[in-house]
C-alpha cells in the first residue's frame, strides 16, 4: 500500500501502511481506545506480522492516531475488520471512515463483517452510514461480558 494524504477538518492525516515498529504506539492506542479489552502484546505483535493481514495506520505530525487490521479470508468470499480505533481527542473527524474505506478496499473481498459493542452508539452510526447493516448478535462477546454486534457490509461487484 502507498500512502496517501487526506484532509480531514483541516488537519493533514497520513493513511500508510504499518508495521512491528508501530508496535508501541499501537499498544498506547489500543490502550487507551479499548480500556476493557486492549489487546494484549502478543496478538498485536500478530497483527502487524501475521502474513496476509491489512494493516493501516492514520497519522497525523508523524504520530498514530487511528489504526486499523482487516484479515481477509478468500474461502468464504469475506473480510472481517478484526479492529479500528481512533484515539478519543480524535474522533469525530473522518478519520476512522478513512481507516474503514482504505482497509474494504485492500481486503478486496465481496462480504466484510466486523463486531462492534452493542452500546457503541457512534461506532454503529458510522457503520451503518458506510453500508454495514447488524446480521448477528454475540452475547457476553466482549470482557466485560457485553454484547456484540455483528454487522456486515455487501460489497457491490464494480467495487472489486
Amino acid at each position: 500500500m502507498g500512502r496517501f494524504y487526506c484532509l480531514v477538518s483541516t488537519a493533514l492525516i497520513e493513511i500508510s501502511h504499518a508495521t512491528l515498529l508501530d508496535l508501541g504506539a499501537l499498544r498506547q492506542l489500543e490502550q487507551v481506545c479499548f480500556p476493557k479489552d486492549a489487546w494484549p502484546l502478543f496478538d498485536l505483535i500478530a497483527v502487524l506480522s501475521f502474513p496476509g493481514i491489512i494493516r493501516i495506520k492514520a497519522s497525523e505530525n508523524g504520530q498514530m492516531v487511528g489504526f486499523v487490521a482487516g484479515d481477509p479470508r478468500p474461502h468464504e468470499n469475506l473480510g472481517w475488520i478484526a479492529t479500528i480505533g481512533v484515539l478519543p481527542n480524535q474522533r469525530g473527524r473522518g478519520i476512522g471512515k478513512q481507516l474503514l474505506d482504505a482497509c474494504e478496499i485492500q481486503l478486496n473481498q465481496p462480504r466484510i463483517r466486523l463486531t462492534v459493542r452493542q452500546s457503541n452508539y457512534n461506532a454503529i452510526c458510522m457503520y451503518e452510514n458506510a453500508g454495514y447493516r447488524a446480521v448477528d448478535h454475540w452475547l457476553g462477546y466482549y470482557n466485560d461480558s457485553e454484547d456484540g454486534l455483528v454487522m456486515e457490509k455487501q460489497r457491490p461487484q464494480s467495487a472489486l
